[in-house]
């Protein structure tokens, strides 16, 4: 049987038997379409045998019948509903194969039918790991229909926000506009996500639009729950409470560091999962890094209240944090989770956890730094592709849905045990790349993801301890050691002062070039 692919997710035939679709389904066709009305010519299987064993095999059937050299709008506008609908891969067949070959590219022509435009590639979102996801697939295969789906004009670059906070760079050089960062070759679809039918490939957007997909890249983000905290979301940017973990608060952090004069500060850390775990701390360490430079960290009482059970979630990089906190004379609060906060008063409430005990604490503040719990959005933990976390359901290797084969999440919204940061995502999107483009072509995913992310650490200005790690905690390093070891100072201020790391964040990682992000093999155990 000669088979023509038009696209990444539909192909051509001549006449088929009833006898050919168990192969057809073994190869990974999804559906057929019949293009030919029965009796044509003698001994012509008809389209109900067809569908009775595409039936047999799990594939969807639809008969579109059109007579050669009569074919109308109508016919292109069936065609489109029904490429819009069916899972992919498609087979489309009529006697030769050109009837089939002509009513697609009707159909194509006809663009959106019904309120839904069709493309190989659907990403849901156009973040940091949107966006890399995008640039990588296109320099793999430019031909591909890709639809960006984000709702937002800016882009931002939010490990930033942290030497916002430190007052290292202006807030400004952590904002760029989206349109500028869409990859060439994508189509950037001003929307967000409402809801999602992976049994009809459809995503439905808030504003009604439907969109079919061949593959989904799911990768919208978090959400960074303020209201979780009674209190907090009416205190911010007033009476000294406030957050890198916003945009518009990271400069007020900033001016609190500055304006300090003694009295107490404390720094908060919710429960896991949350994104780029160390960037609580870092916080703290900027701050009271600036603080000793002034001759005012005598004057401070620093305390590091985080609900987890140890300082950092990779035991060997414990031993170097925790000479910061005895050199900045910080009081570490382990499982000393905030609940709430009353900003005039300059009180917050903490629930502790002492052995058996649980206990709630009162503490005063002069300044405290708050990291907010964080969820997955509704539109996800909401849907079929959600698990019971509320994060998108996902294989850590592959990044496959476990259910839904053309599904693929990657960044803060999969619910993987990596930890979740950019240097993550970095990794994650040519895995994704390549298996979604395997999923367009019918086959198992190529590539898998080996935990990979890292914290780097400010602990003073110019050093870091830069924590590295895979799944389980295992320690991955791909920088040099004396980096990670902070031994001699590094030139971390000066590229954060000159915009450097920004700049090499939106230039590298966002344009597809894939430095330290090779994918590895699957299988390969790396």
């Amino acid at each position: 049987m000669s088979i023509r692919t038009l696209t990444p997710t539909l192909r051509v035939s001549p006449q088929i038997d009833p006898a050919d679709v168990a192969g057809l389904a073994a190869s990974g066709f999804r559906a057929i379409v019949c293009n030919r009305p029965d009796g044509e010519e003698a001994g012509q299987p008809a389209a109900s045998a067809i569908a009775a064993a595409a039936e047999a095999h799990g594939l969807r059937f639809m008969h579109i019948p059109v007579v050669s050299g009569r074919i109308v709008e109508g016919d292109a506008a069936a065609m489109a509903r029904a490429l819009a609908e069916l899972p992919v891969p498609v087979l489309a067949y009529c006697r030769s194969g050109a009837r089939s070959e002509q009513l697609a590219g009707m159909a194509a022509a006809c663009g959106s039918e019904g309120g839904i435009a069709r493309y190989d590639i659907v990403v849901i979102g156009g973040g940091s790991a949107g966006i890399a996801t995008a640039a990588s697939i296109l320099r793999r295969r430019p031909g591909v229909s890709l639809a960006i789906v984000e709702p937002n004009e800016d882009h931002y670059y939010q490990p930033g926000f942290t030497m916002v906070g430190g007052g290292i760079f202006a807030a400004e050089a952590t904002r760029r506009g989206e349109e500028g960062l869409i990859p060439e070759g994508a189509e950037w679809i001003r929307g967000a996500a409402a809801s999602f039918d992976p049994a009809a490939d459809r995503v439905t957007l808030a504003d009604g639009r439907v969109l079919g997909y061949g593959a989904l890249i799911v990768c919208p983000g978090l959400k960074l729950d303020w209201d979780a905290i009674p209190g907090l979301a009416d205190a911010l940017g007033a009476d000294g409470v406030t957050s890198n973990y916003r945009y518009d608060l990271a400069s007020y952090t900033d001016r609190l560091v500055r304006r300090f004069r003694g009295g107490r500060a404390l720094f908060t850390q919710p429960p896991m999962p949350i994104k780029c775990a160390g960037a609580p701390q870092k916080a703290m360490y900027l701050s009271c890094h600036r603080w000793e430079r002034a001759g005012l960290l005598g004057q401070a009482d620093v305390q590091f209240h985080t609900a987890t059970p140890s300082l950092f979630g990779v035991a060997a990089y414990v031993p170097a944090l925790e000479a910061y906190i005895a050199r900045y004379g910080v009081d570490l609060q382990l499982e000393s989770r905030l609940v709430s906060v009353d900003g005039p008063a300059k009180v917050a409430l903490f629930e502790q956890r002492r052995g058996d005990t649980v206990r709630r604490v009162e503490e005063r503040f002069d300044l405290i730094h708050v990291v907010p719990p964080q969820v997955a959005p509704e539109f996800i933990a909401s849907s079929p592709l959600a698990a019971p976390s509320g994060f998108v359901a996902v294989d850590e290797a592959t990044l496959r849905h476990s259910v839904y084969a053309n599904i693929f999440a990657l960044g803060d919204v999969a619910g993987t045990t990596n930890a979740k940061t950019a240097a993550a995502a970095r990794k994650q999107a040519p895995v994704v790349a390549l298996n979604a483009l395997a999923a367009l072509d019918g086959a198992a995913p190529v590539a898998a993801y080996d935990g990979y992310g890292s914290c780097p650490l400010t602990v003073e200005a110019g050093r870091i301890v830069l924590a590295e790690f895979g799944y389980g905690g295992k320690l991955l390093p791909t920088f040099p050691k004396w980096l990670i070891e902070g031994t001699r100072p590094s030139r971390l201020s000066w590229l954060l002062k000159e915009k450097i790391l920004p700049t090499v964040y939106w230039n590298g990682m966002l344009r597809g070039r894939e430095w330290l992000a090779a994918p590895a093999p699957l299988g390969s155990g790396g």
